[in-house]
């Protein structure tokens, strides 16, 4: 049987496996050799090269502590490192002029902000980020930004409002202190999902049985767009947006980063035939998004869960569109909120004779009660990135989280360089 391959770069969580035949030298930097139970894709090319397979899992959670700040104190970010580990990082520093870009990180995500940095050969740029006593954010820049590019990571994770504001205030900050390019890269685009007026068109019937539309909604995600070009942002860098349509909703260049490489490399890390795979859209509106995952994965057959959403984070699923009888089925999404649409949708393939169920998607937002959905045993394993930070209570046996940190820091240097990103 032909084995379940893609083309992506590198990914992957613990334990060491040793492979027959050695994945190829890649021409990537690597990371330094950190003991974290999660590591970047570029650590990784190191040891595919020395024989050892790009495979890296523990038997129960993922998760980050590469990265973790000794002292986030005032939203100052700081790392205390060993000798050797500094030593190893200066000499793996890619030969760029890095004077002029300057990468700054909110208090969202520090982990994923300080991995970047350190794919990059970099060192976050110094910031001041405080809370008064009535809740007011205040942002002071500790280093110059005159005439720099200045690259904000900031994902608008909950508290949605609060990390918004701060991102806002950021850039703000960095438009006043004269920097010449202010881009922000927010791995979670908070609000994306009110890209339209969802039930302008719904028929609904009240106790009378009278007939009306719904409607008077707004559409947020135009609106945060909106803040943050007001605010002075000049590009943003978005990681896998709830819709494509999203990107038109700004006035600056979007440059929208596809976190699916990540993901399909760590499967077919797995060694699961493409015989026994089937890709599954959780809804509609994800057809497209799971067709192309799909198309990767050696042209893997479809299948779609068509449902109907009463109320929101309230799915009830209606029928199962396709064939995963006796198959591995792999869901895919960009995002889990309350699980509920992507459990009922396992429960339904394990109804229609799915072999395994495997959950996939680029946000782990984890709003209650999705830990004890996901951790019910539908899930032969759950598979997210690191693009929102996820609390320690949240972690669970069958929970791997990837790194993106590799693949913003390469968009970063390409958007810096004025690359194509495709090269």
């Amino acid at each position: 049987m032909s084995q379940w391959r893609s083309n992506a770069t590198t990914h992957g969580c613990k334990q060491i496996h040793k492979k027959k035949n050695p994945i190829p030298r890649r021409s990537f930097r690597q990371s330094p050799p950190m003991a974290a139970l999660m590591v970047s894709s570029s650590s990784l090319f190191g040891l595919a090269h020395r024989g050892v397979s790009s495979r890296i899992c523990v038997s129960d959670s993922f998760k980050c502590d590469m990265a973790r700040p000794g002292n986030y104190g005032n939203g100052k970010v700081t790392i205390s490192l060993p000798e050797f580990m500094e030593s190893a990082r200066m000499e793996t520093i890619v030969n760029r002029d890095g004077g002029k870009l300057k990468l700054f990180s909110g208090s969202a995500n520090p982990a994923l902000s300080q991995e970047i940095a350190w794919n990059m050969g970099l060192d976050l740029g110094k910031i001041n980020i405080k809370r008064f006593a009535d809740g007011e954010i205040y942002v002071q820049l500790q280093e110059s930004v005159r005439g720099c590019d200045v690259y904000l990571v900031q994902p608008t994770s909950p508290p949605a409002n609060e990390n918004l504001m701060e991102l806002l205030i950021m850039v703000d900050a960095c438009r006043r202190a004269s920097a010449k390019n202010i881009t922000v890269v927010v791995p979670y685009f908070g609000y994306s999902r009110a890209d339209r007026k969802a039930s302008s068109n719904a028929v609904c019937i009240n106790y009378r049985g009278w007939k009306y539309v719904q409607g008077r909604e707004a559409i947020t995600a135009k609106l945060v767009a909106n803040l943050i070009t007001k605010a002075g942002a000049s590009r943003i860098l978005a990681c896998d947006l709830h819709s494509g349509q999203s990107m038109g909703y700004f006035d600056i260049p979007v440059d929208h980063v596809q976190c699916q490489p990540v993901i399909l490399d760590y499967l077919s890390s797995k060694g699961i035939c493409s015989d026994d795979l089937v890709v599954v859209s959780p809804d509609v509106g994800g057809v497209a998004r799971a067709r192309s995952f799909a198309k990767t994965l050696s042209a893997a057959p479809l299948a779609i869960v068509d449902k109907r959403r009463h109320a929101h984070n309230v799915a009830q699923v209606m029928n199962l569109i396709g064939d995963v009888k006796g198959k591995v089925a792999v869901m895919v999404d960009d995002m889990i909120d309350t699980a509920g649409t992507i459990a009922k949708a396992a429960a339904l393939l394990h109804e229609e004779g799915a072999r395994e169920v495997y959950a996939c998607c680029t946000h782990a937002v984890f709003s209650p009660p999705a830990i004890e959905r996901l951790s019910g045993g539908l899930f032969q394993e759950v598979i997210v990135t690191n693009t929102l930070p996820i609390a320690e209570k949240n972690y669970f046996p069958r929970l791997t989280v990837l790194s993106v940190a590799n693949l913003l820091a390469k968009t970063i240097w390409h958007v810096h360089d004025d690359k194509d990103r495709s090269m």
